[in-house]
């Protein structure tokens, strides 16, 4: 595939050296194969694979295929087995050290990756517990990074609030970030504004999942409430009033980045297939946004390989890519010494290694 913006081809093993930072990456949607199978057996949890097929490979094929339905429902209910494999501190804590060494891996700089601990409770293991070990398994690793502390939109209003509460609690001590994620339909994030304003008046970032499966309204209720960044944020460029809600973001005096997860998206019906996608539409828009996995084992593709199918099935030019990392780095809510560090990191690469 030719960049549309340099004629010359670009390798394919440029894409895994390209700096990148990653935003928008759920642990419990990310683990290795090989753990969550190990995990799986360790724990007696059943997965519907005969004896034979426990491989990691199999597993993977399996909760791919489930996943991959085109609803954001059946999407988000193939989390069970994962989130029951990581119901313990030492397996939380090695999911979330293996995360950052993946990361690390392929090619990242600076990410945020983000849990809901409250999932865990109903498996035995404490919030404060689930924290404390995801957070030790990012430090362990070299790589700067921090835990961002999701609650279910479609818990209760104390559920929620509970979780913001548990955020704040750990605020400066590897949580950098609060989020709303679920299923989005039926279940809007006014509901939540209380919890909400607990995360951002302690200072912690505040990134929404909006617009991913309802309308590009909660996108703009999403920004209204308080958030800077936002998750997925793609049905903005879909329906009647795209044009007007997308100029009306790219408008505001303070940016909104966007955390756009075009394979994921593809999986959860947003569009048939990434030359459907939207991302380009947000662009020309003049969005500030960034391309990132949501989900390595669940969506099955690596921060590399996203950009790379970026890159071939809407064009976008090296260059672009490395724009949209710039504006990640920026955007991100690790202290400012990690965030200029990454963003030199960015800026030194050299582009003559497309040739």
């Amino acid at each position: 595939m030719l960049d549309k913006e340099n004629p010359l081809p670009v390798n394919d093993s440029v894409w895994q050296t390209l700096p990148k930072v990653l935003l928008h990456e759920h642990l419990d949607g990310g683990l290795r194969p090989a753990t969550l199978l190990e995990l799986c057996q360790r724990k007696r949890i059943s997965l519907p694979l005969d004896t034979a097929q426990q491989t990691p490979e199999a597993v993977a094929h399996w909760l791919q295929g489930n996943a991959q339905s085109g609803s954001l429902e059946r999407y988000v209910a193939a989390f069970a087995p994962t989130v029951a494999a990581m119901c313990d501190a030492p397996s939380c804590e090695r999911v979330a050290f293996e995360a950052a060494e993946d990361a690390a891996a392929d090619g990242c700089v600076l990410a945020e990756f983000r849990m809901a601990p409250l999932l865990l409770q109903p498996h035995g293991l404490a919030p404060e517990a689930a924290v404390e070990a995801l957070v030790a398994g990012l430090q362990r690793s070299g790589l700067a990074c921090g835990l961002i502390v999701c609650a279910m939109r479609t818990d209760s209003v104390q559920e929620v609030e509970r979780a913001a509460r548990l955020a704040v609690r750990y605020a400066g001590q590897g949580v950098v970030g609060f989020d709303l994620a679920g299923a989005e339909w039926g279940f809007p994030a006014t509901a939540h504004s209380r919890a909400i304003d607990i995360a951002r008046e302690a200072g912690l970032g505040i990134t929404l999942h909006a617009g991913e499966a309802d309308s590009g309204e909660r996108v703009l209720e999403a920004i209204a409430l308080g958030a800077t960044r936002i998750g997925h944020g793609v049905q903005i460029a879909l329906g009647e009033h795209a044009a007007q809600h997308m100029a009306q973001v790219a408008d505001m005096s303070q940016p909104v980045h966007f955390e756009v997860c075009p394979t994921s998206n593809t999986h959860t019906g947003v569009c048939q297939s990434l030359a459907d996608h939207p991302l380009p539409a947000m662009w020309a828009a003049g969005l500030e946004l960034s391309i990132h996995t949501d989900n390595r084992l669940v969506s099955g593709v690596s921060h590399s390989q996203e950009l790379q199918r970026v890159h071939q099935a809407m064009g976008w030019s090296v260059e672009r890519v490395l724009a949209s990392m710039q504006a990640a780095a920026k955007a991100s809510f690790l202290p400012s010494a990690q965030r200029m560090q990454a963003l030199e990191q960015i800026l030194s690469y050299g582009m003559d290694a497309i040739d």
